[in-house]
């Protein structure tokens, strides 16, 4: 299945959790980890490889699913879990995580931020940039940085679906296109 596809069909789950989470006092907090938990659980080799098995009933899968999570799980998320199951979306996991923590970033108001730059950046230009951005964006930046020696000089900024690239890497490859 496509990227684009997998989105599409997982939006309408993470919008259903996300929408029970709201219904709950700290529910954003604890759907999150829920959900965190087991899209790390189905990325896991045994897992992915018990899921596999085309002898395994949904309500099978349900079941291994809630047993390795245990008591990490509410009952709406083990019913959550079970309707993935008997849908054949279990592995679908991962982009409702995904999508999720954007629309519960929405709701929020905050925004992660991925900065990779050539070279270490500092402090104060880390709380600057984090600064400009909260401003632009209207939103609680949470900005983390990367070190990528191969971007040769500039900056890569990614948030959410977004990916400014500022470096000369990717200067010099927009040129190699254009040039072709």
């Amino acid at each position: 299945m496509a990227e684009s596809e997998i989105t599409t069909v997982a939006r309408p789950y993470a919008r259903a959790a996300f929408s029970k989470a709201l219904d709950e006092a700290s529910g954003l907090a604890n759907w999150s980890r829920m959900l965190a938990l087991l899209s790390s659980a189905v990325q896991s080799q045994p897992v992915r490889f018990a899921l596999d098995n085309p002898r395994l009933t949904t309500e099978q899968e349900a079941r291994l699913m809630t047993d390795i999570m245990g008591d990490a799980l509410s009952a709406k998320g083990r019913n959550f879990v079970s309707i993935l199951a008997s849908n054949g979306r279990m592995a679908l996991l991962p982009a409702i995580h995904e999508i999720y923590e954007m629309l519960k970033a929405h709701h929020e108001k905050t925004m992660d931020v991925t900065l990779t730059s050539a070279f270490e950046i500092s402090t104060d230009d880390s709380r600057k940039l984090a600064e400009a951005l909260k401003k632009r964006l209207q939103r609680e930046v949470h900005l983390s940085s990367t070190v990528d020696k191969s971007l040769l000089g500039g900056v890569i900024i990614r948030t959410e679906d977004t990916v400014i690239d500022n470096s000369v890497r990717g200067r010099l490859q927009k040129l190699a296109r254009v040039l072709g």
